[in-house]
């Protein structure tokens, strides 16, 4: 069994991180597997560092038929008997590469939007009926959506993401408490995620005057960077916000807020799975979450941690007073989570999983 992987992301973000992971089980378990990325991406540098075998590709946009030949070159050469696909763009161009050749094409897909979201005239369609012959969900409810949106389900297996539960271990939470004057007794409350509209910090930054009014001396820290940045510090201004909330920016020390959080908050709206909640569940971390998308996969209310409804800053509100007012409750949360994510979540499932799917679409050819 030979493998064609695409990705044609210039940045680096969570689904390149699964990308690969993926392709780092795969060569440690002897299946053959080679990789076409954006030439100079963190993507092409590190699977270089991994020992991956790379095919840097320029891909322009999805219908960049200069591309499309070129890797369909490589199909020729190679005879790969799947394509698999980890990007939207990715998806038409292994359709237009690989027609005629025999190759089996397989999607992932890791967001729980409608394949109509952004589609003129519905043409999302035809792209996910006929360009594509199976797809992997990293989540049952991306596999939900995939159905309610007219794909067949038989066409659809579910793979979750995994993680690696060690990585952030070893860190020790740095310099943090000094650099931002964190006092012993003080609540940590963190999200870390890309600051974008389905992310939903605004809720968080709502939530967080109700949570001072019973707790005051709680910090609360959301690290990352994104389009919304600058109007979330608006929103937290408006609110009287000053330094009971830090945005962080870009941080090469995630570990380290991970480390001192006494709680970790995902205020999505929208969300395919997770994985940070998992981040914090792999270090023993109480998590509250929004009941959408693929989270409440991770998230058993009351078992793994608090579940809330989204969009809703008075529920987020709750949920975080609910876990930190209850410290020993939420520690046994997080030890249950901490055991499901070491048992069902780590990388060695999730490349498990995806082998399991290449053996079943290969046989039914």
């Amino acid at each position: 069994m030979k493998i064609l992987h695409i990705n044609t992301e210039r940045t680096w973000r969570g689904g390149e991180q699964q990308t690969l992971n993926l392709l780092i089980g795969l060569k440690a378990r002897g299946v053959a597997s080679d990789l076409v990325c954006q030439p100079g991406s963190p993507m092409q540098k590190r699977a270089d560092g991994a020992g991956v075998n790379v095919f840097p590709i320029v891909m322009h946009g999805e219908i960049d038929l200069a591309a499309a030949l070129r890797i369909r070159k490589l199909i020729n050469q190679f005879n790969y008997d799947i394509i698999h696909c980890h990007t939207s763009h990715a998806h038409s161009l292994a359709f237009l590469a690989s027609v005629g050749t025999g190759s089996i094409r397989l999607v992932t897909r890791r967001v729980d939007f409608s394949i109509f979201r952004h589609s003129f005239l519905k043409l999302s369609g035809i792209k996910y009926r006929y360009m594509a012959d199976y797809y992997i969900a990293i989540s049952h409810k991306i596999k939900e959506v995939l159905v309610s949106d007219g794909l067949a389900g038989h066409r659809i297996f579910v793979a979750h993401s995994g993680i690696d539960s060690q990585r952030f271990m070893a860190a020790d939470g740095g310099g943090l408490r000094d650099e931002f004057n964190i006092a012993e007794n003080q609540p940590v409350i963190i999200n870390v995620a890309h600051l974008a509209g389905h992310k939903g910090q605004i809720h968080l930054v709502r939530a967080i005057p109700q949570v001072l009014a019973k707790l005051p001396e709680a910090r609360f820290f959301i690290v990352g960077k994104g389009e919304l940045m600058e109007e979330l510090k608006a929103a937290a201004a408006a609110l009287g916000l000053k330094d009971e909330l830090v945005f962080t920016g870009f941080r090469d020390d995630v570990a380290d807020f991970y480390q001192i959080a006494d709680l970790y908050v995902m205020s999505s709206v929208q969300e395919g799975l997770g994985t940070a909640a998992l981040d914090a569940l792999a270090l023993a971390k109480p998590v509250v979450a929004t009941n959408c998308g693929g989270l409440p996969e991770i998230i058993h209310d009351g078992r793994t941690g608090r579940l809330v409804a989204p969009a809703d800053p008075a529920a987020l509100a709750e949920g975080i007073l609910d876990l930190l007012g209850r410290a020993e409750a939420a520690r046994a949360m997080a030890r249950q989570g901490q055991a499901m994510v070491q048992e069902s979540f780590s990388i060695d499932a999730m490349v498990e999983n995806n082998i399991k799917i290449y053996q079943k679409v290969s046989a039914n050819g």
